[in-house]
């Protein structure tokens, strides 16, 4: 509805000097002022007023005890408008009061603050969080399917004596899957009925933000942290179907077994339980690996790798074969040391007080590394001439392999150096393009699977990933080291989590423990953090 004050046929003026449009209305007189006739309506102090804004006219009323007085302060007390006269009675001397017009802009001010937290914030997320719902589901019948394919497999090979241990397999997935169904059931009944809540708060205080009724706006309590952070997401650990050769004697033994599942919840914000400060100095923190759940192997911007203790106490110190600063770290599954030299162009093992260069390039130069569940190397390597990239897979210091296009025969990386990577749980071969601002995740025949460019509300371009790691659940967890943020998505490279309010600062390096807890080295500070993030 058009407002009367700005209308073409009727423009509201101030009834002192025809001022058009005026700002302020005396609510005592009734009458509309302009800025410059406020102080000579004040000065006439035969009678009371009251300067309101203009849109505020009609906020003050007549006392119903004094029928002289006007109510221009709200008793919270008794939560009721008050006159001067009231204010001084019996009945309200010792109640709390307050001016009328400051508490209603500061609850107006308090609305308008709620409203763009629902609007911008809190129905955003989750409005998110609701359309992961039918991906979840959709994933669960995926999973599900394919552990059935396999059972059945397996079940052709043992003939029909073993069918009814079949069926008692699959109908232990059955109950497992009404299970997991039945979880993401009730996750999306909060979330829609949060949405529900959220909608008609919503509603509530654009109702609120039109009225001048002071007794309901006076009323109104902040909601929003009430809703501000979503319900406890949730990743499901689905069992793994391990055939066995087919003996007859002890057939059932020789089945297989379905591990168990686990319902496992991210947290909405990690848990800080570890802060480890190291000797590097401002930027000069790189490079994190776990030697154990109590031991980590450091590196930075200096020639030496560090390994601390989860008390910040140097364990152990190795210079570099080169001298110059290393690019990567890695551990063995026997606990031995692996880096990278990008200036010698060198992969590098340290076993116990040796140093054994293992493979020495020619034409590439060697940059991030890992080891594999099988006991391979992996590592990114860039041409001499900073043109191409490529993920080379070793066995020992025999290549194995060297994954570089896609089908349509294509980079799969960026030019340049920055970049890391991890292998999943599930073998893909997950590298953080910090050149490209992507993660690109290939199977473990080198096939592109999905590239991930950071969550579904964030701006483009502005995800930068500087490290990467996987979990036992099959998560890739990255640090966006310029908004000093965590993401994790799943396998499948569906987000999960963006962690960006618990107090890092700059993270880089990421390693994850066997109790998937997450360290993350902070380049900065030249800290090493220990995160839960699962409960």
């Amino acid at each position: 509805m058009e407002d009367p004050m700005y209308s073409l046929q009727d423009v509201i003026r101030c009834d002192l000097c025809e001022t058009p449009v005026p700002p302020k209305h005396c609510d005592i007189c009734h009458i509309n002022l302009c800025k410059a006739c406020v102080g000579k309506h004040l000065s006439d102090q035969s009678k009371d007023h009251y300067i309101v804004p203009f849109k505020l006219r009609g906020i003050i009323t007549k006392c119903t005890n004094h029928s002289t007085e006007v109510c221009t302060q709200l008793c919270t007390t008794c939560n009721i408008p008050v006159s001067p006269l009231c204010v001084a009675s019996s009945e309200h001397e010792q109640h709390e009061n307050e001016d009328i017009l400051r508490l209603f802009e500061t609850k107006r001010e308090l609305m308008q603050k709620d409203l763009q937290a629902f609007e911008k914030s809190i129905y955003p997320k989750y409005q998110e969080a609701a359309t992961n719902i039918p991906a979840q589901r959709s994933d669960v019948n995926k999973r599900s399917q394919k552990l059935t394919t396999d059972l059945d497999k397996q079940g052709e090979a043992l003939h029909t004596e073993i069918d009814t241990i079949i069926q008692g397999m699959k109908s232990d997935i059955d109950d497992m899957d009404a299970q997991h169904i039945e979880a993401i059931d009730q996750q999306e009944d909060a979330i829609n009925h949060t949405i529900t809540e959220i909608t008609q708060a919503i509603l509530d205080l654009k109702r609120l933000l039109d009225t001048s009724n002071v007794c309901l706006v006076s009323e109104y309590t902040s909601r929003t942290e009430e809703f501000r952070n979503l319900p406890a997401q949730f990743r499901v650990t689905l069992p793994n179907f391990t055939p066995q050769e087919i003996n007859r004697e002890q057939i059932h033994q020789q089945i297989g077994s379905l591990s168990e599942q686990a319902i496992t919840f991210l947290l909405d914000e990690p848990r800080i339980l570890t802060d480890i400060q190291t000797e590097y100095t401002v930027m000069g923190l790189r490079r994190v690996s776990c030697l154990s759940d109590s031991e980590l192997w450091t590196c930075g911007n200096d020639n030496i790798l560090r390994l601390y203790n989860l008390q910040g106490e140097l364990l152990r110190s190795v210079h570099t074969k080169s001298g110059y600063y290393p690019w990567d770290i890695a551990v063995t599954r026997s606990g031995d040391l692996v880096y990278t030299g990008y200036i010698d162009r060198s992969i590098n093992l340290v076993s116990g007080t040796q140093i054994q260069r293992l493979i020495t390039q020619r034409g590439w130069t060697p940059f991030s590394l890992c080891i594999t569940s099988s006991g391979d190397l992996l590592v990114t390597m860039t041409s001499s001439d900073g043109k191409q990239t490529k993920v080379v897979r070793y066995s020992g210091s025999t290549e194995k392999q060297s994954i570089q296009w896609d089908d349509q025969g294509k980079p799969l990386y960026s030019s340049g150096d920055i970049k890391y990577l991890s292998e999943s749980r599930n073998l893909d071969i997950c590298v953080a393009d910090f050149g490209a601002d992507e993660v690109v995740v290939v199977s473990a025949a080198g096939k592109l699977r999905f590239r991930y460019t950071g969550p579904p509300s964030t701006p483009q371009g502005s995800f930068r990933p500087r490290d990467i790691t996987t979990d036992s659940q099959a998560n890739i967890l990255m640090s966006d080291r310029d908004n000093h943020s965590i993401h994790i998505i799943d396998q499948d490279g569906l987000f999960l989590r963006y962690f960006h309010n618990c107090g890092l600062q700059y993270p880089r390096g990421l390693c994850v423990d066997s109790r998937d807890n997450l360290f993350v080295a902070e380049r900065d500070t030249g800290k090493v953090k220990k995160l839960q993030y699962y409960k």
